[in-house]
């Protein structure tokens, strides 16, 4: 029997000197064994990430996520604080402040972990004064700013209704997550219970799952056959939550740590990113830095732009997104950078000075609205579901057609310039009514014929997969003897109407010169009227007729007189489609 999602979950990561106390530390605070492995517990320090939850006295439920604090294992400290909104800092008092602690803090004023507790373990062997001052004075200078400390002991219990009370503070100021956003939810262990098959476990930052959803990993599509939370079958999980996922459609050997599973279609993946960095450091920055994000860790190679911008090339894609932050690790050295993504999808730099216009861009690019606008403008025309996919809102003044979004502006920029494409193409075909939509697409440098029809504007009109001047509409009168016209064209497309006829029916020269530049009508000599895709039709006669062929030969497939079949023919050879050769035969080009 399953449970709907528990309400009110946090989740909260461990930071600290290994042999602090971190693990004995959540055991008081839970109940619970972190350390997952026997050589975790034999070596007594954590190796891999482990876990532990309790209820809080106020019925908030909170997650632990135990890291590891040895130096030798910082790439899993990394994939258990990358995805957890808080920390929870813990000092011995018996040992204070040490490398290692400068490293995991490093960590998390990279990461702009803003919300944080610290916990000044062991105080029952030293005086936790001295250590507490000195520890809030350093994290007063990070992204944590001023955080309240409290002294405890495992061992005796002293302090933890005080932590616990002070937890409740923290959790109940962290933001509150989008349960709607689209899931990525990065794997931190993936393993094989038997009757159940592959299981996934991760911290649901945003967004919900439930059993029957399908998610991407990888190249492959999975679907989730079932949710736990915090040791229980629940039928739906929203963020913020450590769960667990049964999946259907994947090997656990083909899964490791990093991987995501993620909402279809909402995120793009990327192996190139600009990005700025948190703060520029005095040393060189390093060529081939190691990247963390979430779980993720992928090597890269790094390109100075100018100042704090940089370009990185991943040597594997990820799921990336504007905003996100990124942890850039020099593996000779022991430091980390915080990187925030501002491009997923970056331009080629390919002039002089590309690389300091670019920088000067990313640094002054704004959040929101105005950095999506900005976006959108470099970009003119995008699909709008590859643009949110890569992070960004939709920006006001953006126009919506279809799949596609443009800049604010554009459309009425390019049904300005429209006029003149109509213009031009009559100059150079005075015989046909308009451009064809691929020809005004081409011209207008245009993704997708599809968005020519937002573009014309009157007087311009689409008829016939053409753009029109609709100026050219013919008084009711006239365009019924047009319509006349066409409707004996369609039975006999060679059969034009004698001078006296079209008289007759009121159509003289200058109402013939508007129903051609309307397009209904093509004058293809003097006298001459045909229905519009005449070329087509003789084309396609003459084909059935041996090559070369006479006038006469012509005019029998026409079924025509040669009142129509001179000037028609004519009127082939200077579009191209026949050739006239000296015997005065014909072919067909």
């Amino acid at each position: 029997m399953t449970a709907p999602c528990p309400a009110g979950m946090d989740v909260i990561a461990t930071a600290g000197h290994v042999d602090h106390g971190k693990s004995a530390l959540v055991r008081a605070l839970t109940g619970m064994e972190p350390d997952r492995w026997a050589e975790e517990r034999r070596r007594g320090l954590t190796i891999d990430l482990g876990f532990a939850w309790t209820t809080l006295p106020s019925g908030r439920r909170l997650a632990v996520v135990d890291v590891p604090g040895h130096e030798r294992f910082v790439g899993n400290m990394l994939a258990g604080v990358g995805p957890v909104p808080a920390a929870l800092v813990v000092v011995a008092a018996d040992d204070g402040w040490s490398a290692q602690t400068a490293e995991h803090i490093g960590v998390l004023d990279a990461l702009g972990v803003r919300h944080a507790l610290l916990a000044v373990t062991k105080s029952d062997l030293a005086d936790p004064a001295p250590v507490l001052a000195d520890v809030r004075e350093r994290l007063a200078a990070t992204s944590m700013g001023e955080v309240p400390g409290i002294p405890v002991s495992s061992v005796t219990g002293q302090g933890v209704p005080e932590l616990t009370a002070a937890l409740e503070h923290l959790l109940g100021a962290l933001p509150a997550p989008d349960p709607d956003a689209p899931v990525r939810l990065w794997i931190d262990r993936a393993f094989t219970i038997r009757g159940a098959g592959t299981v996934v476990t991760g911290t649901l930052a945003a967004g919900a799952v439930a059993a029957g959803d399908r998610f991407v990993l990888g190249d492959r599509e999975v679907t989730v056959r079932g949710v736990q939370s915090l040791g229980e079958p629940v039928e739906r999980a929203a963020a913020t939550a450590r769960v667990a996922l049964n999946l259907r459609g994947v090997a656990v050997e083909e899964l490791t740590r990093g991987d995501a599973l993620l909402t279809p279609e909402a995120f793009r993946l990327t192996d190139v990113v600009d990005v700025t960095l948190t703060g520029v450091p005095d040393e060189r920055l390093p060529a081939g830095p190691v990247v963390h994000v979430g779980s993720a860790t992928v090597g890269a190679r790094l390109r100075p732009l100018d100042g704090a911008a940089v370009r990185l090339r991943l040597a594997s894609p990820l799921p990336l997104r504007i905003g996100d932050r990124l942890l850039l690790r020099d593996p000779g050295a022991r430091r980390v950078l915080g990187a925030d993504v501002r491009d997923v999808d970056p331009p080629e730099l390919r002039r002089r000075g590309a690389a300091r216009q670019r920088a000067a861009e990313l640094v002054a690019q704004p959040d929101g609205s105005d950095g999506a606008s900005a976006a959108l403008a470099r970009r003119r025309i995008v699909r709008a579901a590859d643009f949110a996919a890569m992070g960004w809102p939709v920006p006001a003044g953006a126009t919506r057609n279809g799949p596609w979004l443009l800049a604010a502006g554009l459309a009425d920029e390019l049904a300005a310039r429209l006029p003149e494409v109509v213009a031009r193409y009559r100059r150079l075909r005075p015989l046909e009514p308009g451009p064809p939509a691929e020809v005004v697409r081409r011209a207008l440098e245009l993704p997708d014929a599809e968005l020519v029809p937002a573009l014309v504007r009157e007087p311009l009109v689409l008829r016939e997969g053409r753009v029109v001047d609709g100026a050219a509409e013919l008084p009711p009168e006239v365009q019924r003897a047009v319509d006349a016209v066409r409707a004996r064209l369609a039975a006999d497309p060679f059969a034009a109407p004698e001078a006296p006829d079209l008289v007759a029916a009121g159509l003289g020269g200058r109402e013939l010169a508007a129903a051609v530049r309307s397009g209904q009508l093509v004058r293809v000599g003097e006298g001459v009227y045909l229905a519009p895709g005449i070329e087509a039709v003789a084309r396609e006669r003459l084909a059935a007729v041996p090559q070369p062929f006479t006038l006469s030969q012509a005019r029998q497939a026409w079924g025509t007189s040669r009142r129509v079949a001179v000037p028609l023919m004519e009127w082939l050879d200077g579009r191209g489609v026949t050739q006239r050769l000296p015997d005065n035969t014909r072919r067909l080009r």
